[in-house]
């Protein structure tokens, strides 16, 4: 069954990071990893595989709990199965979670509720002035359908402004939106005949502004003269003779929420509306229903406007997320040939569109080959884009150049750098055509060695990761290879891999998979390897990137008869 095409969750990741996610089947499916269908995957492994499921019955919207141990939770309750309403808040029983906010289709509900509301109005056909109610009726209705249209942010919230002058007959109107503290700033101004002025030349009523925003509710003076005493007294109510003033305190959700402390609205505070006037204002009976409803669609319109514009901002940074990858995938090696001496393969697998593990394999001017496989600190953009410049300067050793001193001056511009706050573990290697083996670990698991079925760790000898500590001195140690020797080099999200346990993959189980294996295509110890660890993590998020580099010294005739004697 199809769910309504304009129904949407906005999901709070545990770094506070959102995104939209469209409602677009019912039921909806949410839970950890792809195996049980979800629609919603949520990278969480205290979240269960069959968590819950969003179901569309009737035109109503219903949450309900489909194995979640810890609880579904909405609005803070505890429940199996529940009505959802816009702007509720669905959890699952832990603090550093996930949270999801259920957006309810506005295509539908909006005219209906003005019917209702025009409904409740008085009888504008026996009313003085009626061309002028149905005026501003239509200006409301003209207001409602802003939630539908495709214009710019700007453009919208300027269209409320003109509405709002128009319904109240004010002179300025200002929408004032919170900063990262919490304090409001004017964002945009209006002045009566569709004026644009400078938002920063308005000095609104901060005293009106603040009486609003404790009451949570609206402020409107038809006269100052008769308003409150502290408000008459205000300096920018005097120093600008104003008459009447407006405050409209907007809320996401534009609904209220009765608690035993009284009436609250629910959701955040999305900014005020505030208009004023030098004249006395009159506002009839029909006025204020009006400009209540028209607060109240304000609130939808800012609200919905943000979120679209989070939902093009996640597909701007998606976009440019999937060219970063695309970059990233196209530097490592493809295709990866088999050198005069040595045969390799090799797998990296994100747990992100990008990561921060990469593997190389080139041939140096002299006619040795190295292999390196680092491993940046973190995940994500900010990881991919030091592993890139990693690969960039390691990729300068193909010259010839002593890696030793490379590292250090590596490891010290880092480290100079430190606002970048990371690091990278690498193990770099050069092999010799007679199978001597130079290398530098800076940190990194030992790579394992398999000679005749055993499977060992030999190079634990090395220094610490590149970007971690300054002047570091990083010396190059090496070994014999024999022939065959094959090297399985790793990053850690293989051996930190963890089943829905929490039970960790670790050295011992990769070490014990190799052993006793003699002279196998490198091609099936990947396939195998990466089939392991599927079947110990049995559909467990991933947490990390997985990277796999296998080389086995295969030296020539000539060499390997040399190597003997």
């Amino acid at each position: 069954m199809s769910a309504d095409q304009d129904t949407s969750i906005e999901l709070i990741a545990p770094d506070r990071s959102r995104q939209t996610v469209r409602v677009a089947a019912s039921p909806f499916l949410i839970g950890r990893g792809s195996d049980s269908g979800n629609h919603l995957q949520l990278n969480d492994r205290r979240i269960s595989r069959q968590c819950a499921a969003i179901i569309s019955e009737g035109g109503q919207y219903y949450i309900e709990n489909r194995g979640q141990k810890l609880g579904i939770f909405v609005n803070g309750e505890k429940t199996d199965h529940r009505q959802l309403n816009d702007g509720d808040v669905i959890s699952f029983g832990l603090a550093d979670s996930y949270e999801i906010i259920f957006r309810s289709s506005s295509n539908g509900a909006v005219i209906p509720d003005m019917m209702t509301l025009i409904g409740k109005m008085p009888d504008t056909q026996t009313t003085p002035g009626t061309g002028a109610g149905l005026s501003k009726l239509n200006l409301l209705l003209e207001a409602s359908m802003l939630l539908h249209s495709t214009l710019p942010l700007q453009a919208v919230l300027s269209t409320v402004l003109d509405h709002a002058i128009a319904v109240t007959d004010a002179d300025r109107a200002l929408l004032l939106e919170p900063d990262e503290t919490g304090k409001l700033q004017p964002r945009f101004a209006r002045g009566a005949g569709l004026v644009r002025l400078p938002s920063e030349s308005f000095s609104p009523s901060q005293t009106a502004l603040r009486m609003a925003l404790e009451q949570r509710s609206s402020i409107i003076t038809e006269d100052l003269a008769q308003a409150d005493s502290g408000l008459q007294a205000a300096q920018s109510i005097v120093s600008q003779q104003l008459r009447a003033v407006v405050v409209i305190p907007l809320y996401a959700g534009g609904r209220t929420l009765t608690t035993e402390s009284g009436t609250r609205h629910r959701g955040d505070l999305l900014g005020a509306l505030y208009l004023d006037s030098r004249r006395r204002a009159a506002f009839s009976k029909l006025d204020r229903q009006i400009l209540d409803a028209l607060a109240v669609q304000a609130a939808s319109i800012l609200d919905n406007a943000r979120m679209v514009e989070r939902e093009r901002q996640r597909q701007r940074l998606e976009q440019e997320v999937n060219i970063a990858r695309d970059i990233q995938q196209a530097l490592l090696p493809r295709g990866l040939r088999d050198f005069p001496h040595l045969k390799v393969a090799g797998i990296n697998i994100p747990c992100l569109a990008v990561g921060g593990d990469y593997f190389d394999v080139f041939k140096m001017a002299d006619g040795r080959t190295a292999f390196l496989i680092a491993d940046v600190s973190g995940k994500g953009l900010g990881a991919a884009l030091l592993t890139t410049m990693l690969q960039g300067a390691l990729s300068g050793l193909m010259l010839g150049a002593d890696p030793a001193p490379m590292f250090r001056h590596l490891n010290n511009f880092l480290c100079e750098h430190a606002e970048v706050g990371r690091y990278a573990t690498v193990f770099f290697a050069i092999l010799h055509n007679d199978g001597t083996l130079e290398y530098i670990n800076a940190g990194h698991p030992s790579p394992l060695l398999l000679r005749s079925g055993d499977a060992t760790e030999p190079f634990t000898e090395g220094s610490c990761p590149v970007g971690l500590l300054p002047d570091v001195e990083y010396r190059v140690a090496s070994i014999k290879l024999h022939p065959e020797d094959t090297l399985v080099l790793f990053s850690d999200g293989i051996t930190e891999a963890v089943d829905p346990e929490d039970a960790m993959y670790g050295i011992d189980r990769l070490r014990a998979l190799f052993a006793g294996r003699v002279d196998p295509a490198l091609d099936y110890l990947q396939q195998t390897a990466l089939a392991s660890l599927r079947e110990f993590s049995r559909g467990a998020s991933q947490a990390d990137d997985i990277t796999l580099l296998l080389v086995r010294y295969q030296p020539s005739a000539e060499e390997a008869a040399a190597a003997s004697q």
